[in-house]
């Protein structure tokens, strides 16, 4: 049996998750300058976009989301899932004209706005509850559909005189749901929850089809949540010693999932396009939502807040969101802007037994601060040494780069097997070595070193040159 309406205790967790959920959804939606005319806006829609079967096989894009997760529901527990996205609502500008007729505009310039063409993104759930003793075996199969419409929306000028219209047009979506429980070999009753979400759309494209004319039967920004009643999910992030290797086993494909809601609890997974750690959640500092890279939020606030009063108006007309970001901007207080300089949330004091000189309850405060660069005579970048492969290496010596051990930036890649330059041996207050580099052969080495912007890396990632 399935129902489509939560009860009151589901639908209130599932509200714990949303504010992220929502982040996940409208990240990237529309971004500085929030222009439609911005280069930036042009390519629309960056994650978790299901797009038509007939069109993901010749682009990178996929039709699919596959969700595993592991799960120990208590008997009789239910599953509750809502698969959110955005249908892509297409609107066009039209202008009156004199005899009545309306004519397709490049955009119409009012007093407050301009109006341009632009895609939008109408927000679509589905939701279902399901026993979890009902998806043993091959599972539970769930079809949904949400349909073609259009739209018209008058548009008005300051003396309240019709001037154009908007025509908004939706296309058919499709999609399907399905949902499988199987349980693992073990002393624990643990459960390997399979979810996958998929376009089923038969549209076929035209010769010479770009991916615009994908968008509008696609699924946007398309993500999961789950919830338990009675029971609880792993985190598989930090899974107990003894789940590690189920764990390992799941197969998660164009999504993850984590543990959402307050922490200390684990009822509530999300399941997103967007990597995120367990128990994400929105600063409590941050003012409204801003769509752009999941948010900085001081700068963008002060950037908007000094665009022109002619961007502020395209702006405006290019989304409704994009003019609630403008208004935020302009209506921000200080003490609200003030409260985004930053936040410190993990520094605490470290107490330990010590020699006499630390403060009080054994508390170290040095005499000089540990972020003062000169507060520690015992290093110097210019003459350290770190010893690799038996070499010592320091200023001077020449390297070639063996990036990729940690994939911390995909940008290291294109510099494997690069010589470079040393110009120091750093040390930071953690007790890492970090090497910093010109790359030999840059012609803007000169000016990296003038202003003191090397790249950097570990000891286990270069080779002294001419090392075997």
């Amino acid at each position: 049996m399935t129902t489509a309406v939560f009860t009151p205790a589901t639908e209130a967790r599932l509200a714990t998750a949303r504010q992220v959920a929502d982040a996940v959804l409208f990240e990237g939606y529309v971004l500085y300058p929030y222009r439609a005319s911005a280069a930036k806006n042009r390519l629309r829609w960056q994650f978790g976009v299901l797009v038509p079967p007939a069109w993901s096989a010749g682009c990178e894009e996929h039709e699919f989301q596959h969700t595993e997760c592991l799960m120990e529901p208590k008997p009789g527990a239910s599953l509750a899932v809502e698969i959110r996205f955005l249908h892509t609502q297409r609107r066009i500008v039209q202008q009156a004209g004199a005899d009545g007729a309306f004519e397709t505009v490049g955009e119409l310039r009012l007093h407050d706005r301009v109006l341009v063409p632009w895609d939008e993104g109408l927000e679509e759930r589905v939701e279902l509850t399901v026993p979890v003793s009902a998806l043993a075996g091959e599972g539970a199969v769930f079809p949904f559909t949400r349909p073609a419409g259009e739209e018209t929306e008058p548009v008005q000028d300051g003396a309240g005189r019709t001037v154009g219209r908007l025509v908004r047009r939706r296309e058919e979506i499709s999609g399907v749901v399905r949902l499988s429980a199987a349980e693992l070999d073990g002393p624990y009753r643990t459960m390997r929850l399979t979810a996958v979400v998929e376009n089923t759309s038969t549209w076929m494209p035209e010769p010479g089809a770009e991916r615009d004319a994908a968008l509008p039967h696609s699924l946007v920004a398309s993500h999961l949540l789950l919830c338990l009643d009675a029971g609880a999910f792993l985190s598989m992030t930090d899974p107990p010693q003894w789940a590690k290797g189920a764990v390992k086993a799941c197969r998660n494909l164009h999504t993850w999932p984590v543990l959402a809601g307050e922490p200390g609890r684990a009822d509530l997974v999300l399941s997103s396009p967007i990597i995120l750690e367990d128990h994400p959640a929105i600063a409590p500092e941050s003012p409204g939502a801003l769509y752009d890279a999941t948010e900085i939020d001081e700068i963008l606030a002060l950037r908007t807040a000094a665009l022109t009063d002619e961007e502020k108006r395209e702006a405006r007309g290019t989304d409704a969101r994009a003019a609630a970001v403008v208004e935020l901007a302009d209506s921000m207080p200080p003490e609200v802007l003030e409260r985004l300089h930053g936040a410190v949330r993990s520094l605490k004091e470290i107490s330990r037994p010590g020699p006499s000189g630390f403060g009080e309850h054994g508390t170290a405060r040095p005499e000089t601060p540990w972020w003062d660069p000169g507060g520690d005579t015992d290093v110097d970048p210019e003459h350290d040494q770190v010893v690799v492969g038996g070499v010592p290496v320091g200023a001077g010596s020449r390297v070639v780069l063996r990036p990729g051990l940690r994939h911390s930036d995909a940008q290291d890649l294109f510099l494997h097997g690069r010589a470079a330059l040393v110009e120091a041996v750093l040390h930071d207050v953690d007790g890492g070595v970090h090497i910093a580099v010109t790359v030999e052969g840059d012609p803007g080495a000169d000016i990296r070193r003038e202003q003191g912007r090397f790249l950097y890396f570990q000891p286990d990632e270069v080779e002294p040159l001419g090392a075997s």
